[in-house]
């Protein structure tokens, strides 16, 4: 092994365990909320959606999962100058989410206290909720799915890597794409839907998706050979 790629493995262990890293707070975060919520603040009902859990005991723990997920992506890099910018945004947006709360109407058994909060604070929630899963959809779409390899050239990993990131684009799309549907139209059409919580479940599969994507990227799953035999 040559003095140059001696350094420059740490610096790519380094950037996959930072993708491993942020994927696996997207995937746990709506486990822990739920569990946390159960063991620790006696609520035996999932909420309307991840962001109620703001109003539980959980609040520390979404917000201080949100500020992780905020530092990792500002720390984050990539390879080129597109990264780093969308790396920025997902650090702004999901501090967005964190520091901007929605409100609860009533307060029930899950809830500390009944905290309604403006109007224009949970528009300014959802819509920093909707840019940070753009940036994520940008990421395994268009940014992961990228090598500078001619693509007949791709290493076999490679091509399932991409196939990953694509179908965890499009299903942050699709649960994008159905949350709005719900709050536009279905939620005033079918009003016993929201006893499915669908919106919480919706954001989970999301969330899911995004961090299955990420610690694709950290090549936790499907690495590459000759990076392997590298660290080895």
């Amino acid at each position: 092994m040559s003095q140059e790629q001696g350094h420059e493995n740490p610096q790519l262990i380094s950037y996959n365990l930072l993708r491993q890293l942020i994927g696996l707070l997207g995937i746990i975060l709506p486990v822990l909320l739920i569990v946390g919520a159960f063991y620790y603040g006696n609520c035996e009902i999932v909420q309307s959606s991840i962001s109620d859990y703001y109003h539980t005991k959980m609040r520390n723990i979404l917000v201080g999962v949100l500020c992780a997920v905020a530092f990792f992506m500002f720390t984050y890099k990539g390879y080129d100058i597109r990264d780093s910018i969308a790396g920025n945004l997902a650090c702004v947006f999901s501090l967005g989410v964190a520091f901007f709360p929605t409100g609860v109407d009533t307060l029930s058994e899950c809830a500390e206290q009944c905290i309604v909060y403006e109007p224009w604070i949970k528009a300014v929630h959802f819509t920093f909720a909707g840019l940070f899963f753009g940036v994520l959809i940008y990421f395994s779409l268009f940014l992961f799915t990228e090598s500078k390899t001619p693509k007949a050239e791709l290493e076999p990993h490679k091509r399932k890597r991409n196939i990953i990131f694509k179908t965890c684009g499009y299903v942050m799309i699709a649960c994008v794409a159905f949350i709005a549907l719900y709050f536009f139209y279905l939620q005033e059409k079918f009003p016993e839907l929201q006893y499915l919580n669908p919106v919480f479940w919706l954001e989970s599969i999301a969330l899911w998706a995004f961090g299955i994507s990420w610690i694709t990227k950290g090549e936790l799953i499907f690495s590459d050979k000759h990076k392997k035999e590298e660290q080895q």
